[in-house]
């Protein structure tokens, strides 16, 4: 490339961005934890079409009067190299701007060595990225010490509804279910538009990034993971119904989808590292809108997609979660601090005498193993309180758990 293009299609990237009004975009819940520092790189990290440009646009605007911006998924850009990051740096310098913002940086490769070369030179840096993969483990690597990263998840409940301009009730939480939390989906209603991200996600950051010639077994793969949220996931039982020869295969391709945040894997709970690493993982699809146009599953799947919005609400909050199988009762989700369980939750569409006892006995064996003074059943629209034994444990409708 040439210095003066790259000048160019920066300039013009920039006078896009100044001509875009985020005045009455929705504030963001992570907006209130992206830090306004120059000693670490501030990376934010997230699925696809989540909303991390806007975010990264509203935090540029409203914090930094001038910044040098460069999106790298610019078509112009496409032959970008590793030996044009000289040309860039140029131009950064040239510019006279200390404060920079990157759009998916992490395609060029030694990028992370050039961001730690501009926090040393006292540039303030941020960066956002589609791969949790390749940002954490570069980051760990190259930037020890001297990055903050955030995760960007879709709408979560609250910040639909405050989209919508709604209010929060069973009636709202229902069109959550259905919609998801993608804010050009909420917009358009289109479902071109989530089949377009699927698509993107296993061409572009699956096929492309890691090299897998054959897609079939990845479109197989997915449409098993759309229908299947919120269930434990067996490698071995899925060669055959995915069309590979080793579970190896089956798990990295796993892994490519997970690093695409596309799912994410909870382990079971156990004190033992090992026994934990061998217990099967349950999977969670990152948003309910991609289960409802993607999902080959017709029986009606609602306790998975309540499941699924809890998980992603307690991941938005906590940093170790688990699912909980002992004593033949099961708990869906413990949450973990340091070395401590300190809450257990059950997860139910309704609660009726057919799985009343089941439910309540997972919960309540929970609590009587970790010694938890609560535990809360959430459900679509129930409320009560429930005696177990010596135990009592709410039950919560979910748009009042998730407000």
């Amino acid at each position: 490339m040439k210095q003066d293009e790259i000048l160019q299609i920066a300039e013009e990237q920039n006078n896009n961005l100044a001509a875009i009004d985020n005045s009455n975009t929705v504030k963001r819940e992570l907006w209130s934890q992206l830090p306004v520092i120059r000693t670490h790189a501030l990376v934010i990290s997230g699925i696809r079409r989540c909303g991390k440009s806007t975010l990264m646009q509203q935090f540029m605007q409203e914090n930094f009067k001038d910044f040098f911006f460069l999106n790298f998924e610019d078509i112009r850009l496409y032959n970008f190299e590793t030996k044009d990051l000289i040309l860039l740096n140029n131009v950064i310098n040239n510019s006279g701007k200390r404060s920079l913002f990157f759009d998916e940086i992490q395609i060029v490769e030694g990028w992370e060595m050039f961001v730690r070369q501009k926090l040393d030179e006292g540039f303030q840096v941020s960066i956002t990225g589609s791969n949790a993969q390749m940002l954490s483990a570069e980051l760990g690597t190259k930037l020890t010490g001297r990055h903050i990263t955030k995760e960007l998840y879709p709408f979560s409940y609250q910040e639909f509804i405050k989209y919508k301009k709604i209010k929060s009730d069973e009636n709202s939480f229902s069109e959550y279910c259905t919609v998801g939390g993608f804010p050009e989906y909420i917009q358009t209603g289109i479902d071109e538009i989530l089949e377009a991200l699927i698509d993107d996600i296993i061409h572009r950051d699956i096929s492309t990034r890691y090299g897998v010639k054959d897609i079939v077994p990845l479109k197989r793969l997915c449409s098993y993971i759309l229908s299947n949220s919120g269930t434990l996931v067996s490698p071995t039982k899925l060669t055959q119904v995915i069309g590979v020869k080793a579970p190896s295969t089956i798990l990295n391709y796993f892994n490519y989808f997970e690093t695409s945040y596309f799912v994410a894997m909870m382990p079971k709970f156990d004190w033992s590292l090992k026994a934990q690493m061998l217990a099967p993982k349950k999977m969670y699809v990152i948003d309910p809108g991609f289960i409802q146009i993607g999902s080959t599953n017709f029986s009606e799947n609602r306790g998975h997609i309540l499941e699924t919005i809890i998980y992603w609400e307690l991941r938005r909050k906590y940093k170790e979660l688990y699912y909980f199988n002992q004593n033949n009762c099961e708990c869906d989700f413990l949450v973990r601090d340091k070395s401590k369980v300190v809450q257990a939750f059950q997860v139910c569409w309704e609660i009726n005498s057919d799985n009343e006892e089941r439910e309540v006995r997972g919960v309540a064996e929970a609590m009587l193993q970790f010694n938890l003074d609560k535990g809360i059943i959430i459900t679509a629209n129930q409320k009560d309180t429930i005696r177990y034994e010596d135990f009592f444990i709410d039950v919560v409708p979910a748009y009042e758990f998730l407000g």
